[in-house]
């Protein structure tokens, strides 16, 4: 492992060494940190390299404006200055050394003398691995925390006691998870004893950076691995209980599944189903919240059957609500909530034969939002039973032919009125008010309906409501 680490960082020598040569020159030390050696241990060091250095900020500075393409001094308060060269994002910190009042997560930021000084503060052992670089090419690996094991071992622990680490900075709690979800690595037993008893104290934490935290946690590799830790420490009941919630008590009959655990393997479903590229961040977080309005409209028939009626219109209300209390973007939010809302639209497709206009309004409904719900209809069959997920796969099959046809036929991805705003104030001799308005979404539901009309035809169903509408 060590030796891959340095086939990973020797490719970065080109940067690394000229860098590491300006902070010689002037008596300073550099050192990559964090988790770009853990990065590198592990095979999968990334474009950005966090360093740290007894330099103060203004040396750091100094040589960063002669050496980067450009520099950012955003966290210059924090002794922080971030740099880009050839592609890529440097981040250099003097050594730190703060003291935290256990109350807000805020620091009294001071700077340290010490580089063991400045990674017994870090959050995990894992990340308290350095690599000095330096100015003649040479690179020492430096662990005086025990990182290394933990990353053998796949391993989260806590540089000192965990109660102390979260105490100074609750957030570390939620990254555990955060790095569950991303290295596929546990946590030690005395950590998730110290998530489980200080979970509360995560409300000390902004909602922004729970936020950003649980982004990260859901676009990682295996964000199951990062949710059931949430759930399990009980951090989840103080960020997004709906989650936690899933976990229903089934029936002595088992006369429905683990919502919570279906939920996942939905979740997982999609995920397979993503394009190449970046992680679908709204997919992800649709799939696995899809099911979330059950525990609140769980109900049993005359005959002992459980019901869940209408729980994708319960769901997409607690997600538009949770998701603005953490103050997601608008669009995000109903992004997710509207493919929450619409994920039982297509359930009963393969019994009966939906009509064109069905599936006109399925996708004129679904807009932009139709190839991440398409996913998440297939990703939600988690049964065992081959011929019923064969029966799904097949209908979803003949359901997107059936778009791809119309699509081609009628443009459905800009369904319209046959007649506009303007046409219907000319023939039916109107100003601009409500009436217009009325008029023009009869015409729409016409369209999807019946499909596009002759100009004449349209013109005569308009007037015929508007008798109708007058009478």
């Amino acid at each position: 492992m060590l030796a891959v680490a340095d086939q990973a960082i020797e490719k970065e020598s080109a940067i690394l060494t000229p860098l590491a040569a300006e902070f010689n020159k002037r008596g300073h030390s550099l050192y990559l940190v964090g988790g770009s050696v853990r990065d590198a241990l592990l095979g999968r060091l990334g474009n950005d390299l966090d360093f740290t250095t007894d330099a103060r900020p203004d040396t750091t500075r100094e040589i960063l404006d002669s050496w980067a393409e450009v520099v950012w001094d955003t966290g210059i308060e924090f002794g922080t200055l971030s740099a880009e060269k050839r592609g890529r994002q440097i981040e250099i910190t003097t050594f730190r050394a703060d003291t935290y009042d256990q109350v807000s997560r805020n620091p009294e930021v001071t700077f340290g003398d010490t580089l063991e000084g400045d990674l017994i503060r870090r959050d995990f052992r894992c990340n308290a691995i350095a690599v000095a670089v330096r100015g003649d090419d040479s690179r020492e690996f430096i662990d005086p925390l025990g990182g290394f094991d933990d990353v053998v071992a796949g391993v989260l622990d806590t540089p000192g006691e965990p109660e102390v680490s979260f105490g100074d900075d609750p957030l570390r709690m939620l990254r555990a998870c955060r790095f569950a979800s991303q290295l596929g690595f546990t946590v030690a037993p005395r950590v998730l004893e110290a998530l489980s008893d200080m979970s509360g104290q995560i409300t000390r934490i902004t909602v922004e950076r729970i936020g950003a935290e649980l982004d990260k946690l859901i676009c990682g590799a295996d964000p199951s691995l990062g949710i059931d830790l949430m759930v399990e420490s009980g951090l989840a009941e103080f960020i997004i209980p709906e989650i936690p919630a899933m976990k229903m008590t089934q029936d002595e009959h088992r006369q429905h599944k683990d919502v919570y655990q279906h939920s996942l393997q939905v979740m997982r479903q999609a995920m397979e189903q993503e394009e190449p590229g970046e992680p679908d961040l709204v997919l992800r977080w649709a799939a696995l919240l899809h099911d979330c309005g059950k525990p609140n409209t769980r109900a049993y028939s005359e005959s002992g059957a459980v019901t869940f009626h209408h729980h994708e219109v319960v769901g997409a209300k607690l997600v538009r609500r949770r998701f603005r209390k953490l103050k997601y973007a608008k669009k995000t939010t109903e992004d997710i909530a509207q493919l929450v809302f619409l994920h039982m639209r297509f359930h009963g497709y393969g019994d009966a034969k939906w009509t064109d206009s069905a599936v006109r309004r399925y996708v004129t409904d679904a807009g932009d939002l139709l190839p991440r719900l398409n996913k998440i209809v297939r990703a939600d069959c988690t049964t065992r039973n081959r011929r019923k997920a064969a029966r799904l796969a097949r209908a979803c099959d003949d359901l997107e032919v059936r778009i791809d046809e119309l699509a081609a036929a009628e443009d459905l991805a800009k369904v319209r009125p046959d007649l506009d705003g303007n046409d219907i104030m000319e023939i039916l001799d109107l100003k601009p008010g409500p009436e217009v308005g009325a008029a023009w979404k009869h015409m729409k539901e016409v369209r999807l309906d019946k499909g596009p009309l002759e100009r004449e035809d349209a013109i005569l169903e308009l007037k015929h409501w508007w008798e109708e509408f007058q009478g």
